[in-house]
Order: structure tokens, then C-alpha cells, then sequence
């Protein structure tokens, strides 16, 4: 190998140089553009991971705050009756705006499609001063009341606490979710599965 001429080396370092470029180095180069291919690939699914956790994260604000006005719409309009609270609370209003009430009976309830009106016939006496007093305290009232039917008649025995008489109405709601069994049995065409 001594005695080669020079060009004989040059062919000789050629030979290793395309051994080494087709053995080593080509499928290196490949194996380099796959694995950048793949760093793009998983860089775009991360950037799309966080443009979905950041939508995640607006979707959990708003449940939570949609669970709240839930919560707090649910004490306006409750999704059950509570009839022994609201004859305390509505006969606790009398007391303290010093009307009497001679009667409260309960009217039925009238469904709709989400919720039902449940009504409640009063009759109270008292004066026109303690019955402006009693409609503010229902106007604060945690649950929603209207009142319907309102009529006013003075007393014909007078005192100074009560001169009137007064006949209403008062209209309050409940709400109705209704469940998937209860949507089926209102539905007899519709099939199970």
C-alpha cells in the first residue's frame, strides 16, 4: 500500500467516504428527518392540547358559574312544594306586618311544560298601612310569589289594627325536570332501548 500511487489513495478515500455517506450517515439523515417530523407533529398536538385545555378550562368556568345561578334559581323556584315552610313563613310575614290570616287554602297546582303554578288562597284583615307592609316582606321573600285576584273590603266592625278585609291569590312556582322514565311513559310511541 506503500508504493500506491496518489490517485489510488484518493480512490481508496472515496470508497470509505461512500461507505461511510450510504452506511452511516444517509440513514442517520433519515432517521434525523423523521424524528424532526415527528417533533412538528407532536409540537402542533401540544399547541392544539392547550387550545383545547384552555376551552376545557372556559367550559368549567362557565358550569360552575351556570351551577351557581342553578342553586340560586332553585331557591326562587324550588322543585318541590315545601308546604309546611311556606305556610310558617307566609303566616311569620302576617305576624310581623301585623295582619291576621282567616284562611289559607291550598288551590291545586297548575303544570305546564317545565314547571307548575301552585296556588294559595288567602284571607286576610288587617289595615291598608300593614298590608302594604306584608306585600314588601313577600317581595323579599326568597321564593317568587305573585299575587292574583286581589280584592280589598272594609270591614263593617272597625277596629284600629283592622279595617279591611283582603282576598288574594298568591301565585308561587315549582319547577319540573323531568327524568328519562318520565319522558318514556309521557311518550308510549317512542320505543326504549
Amino acid at each position: 500500500m506503500k508504493n500506491w500511487p496518489w490517485y489510488n489513495y484518493v480512490v481508496l478515500g472515496a470508497i470509505i467516504f461512500a461507505l461511510f455517506y450510504f452506511v452511516y450517515y444517509k440513514p442517520k439523515g433519515k432517521e434525523l428527518n423523521n424524528i424532526r417530523t415527528e417533533r412538528l407533529r407532536i409540537e402542533e398536538e401540544v399547541v392544539k392540547s392547550r387550545a383545547k385545555m384552555k376551552e376545557l378550562e372556559k367550559i368549567e368556568n362557565e358550569l360552575e358559574k351556570m351551577t351557581d345561578t342553578l342553586q340560586e334559581l332553585e331557591v326562587v323556584i324550588p322543585q318541590k312544594r315545601e308546604v309546611s315552610d311556606i305556610i310558617k313563613r307566609i303566616q311569620q310575614l302576617a305576624y310581623d306586618s301585623r295582619l291576621n290570616i282567616t284562611r289559607f287554602a291550598d288551590q291545586g297546582e297548575i303544570f305546564k311544560e317545565f314547571y307548575s303554578e301552585w296556588l294559595i288562597s288567602l284571607e286576610m284583615t288587617g289595615n291598608y298601612h300593614n298590608l302594604a307592609i306584608f306585600f314588601d316582606h313577600l317581595s323579599h321573600f326568597s321564593r317568587l310569589f305573585n299575587i292574583e285576584n286581589f280584592s280589598i273590603k272594609s270591614l263593617t266592625r272597625q277596629a284600629e289594627e283592622a279595617t279591611i278585609i283582603v282576598n288574594c291569590i298568591a301565585k308561587t312556582y315549582i319547577f319540573h325536570e323531568e327524568t328519562q322514565e318520565e319522558k318514556a311513559s309521557n311518550n308510549p310511541g317512542r320505543k326504549r332501548r
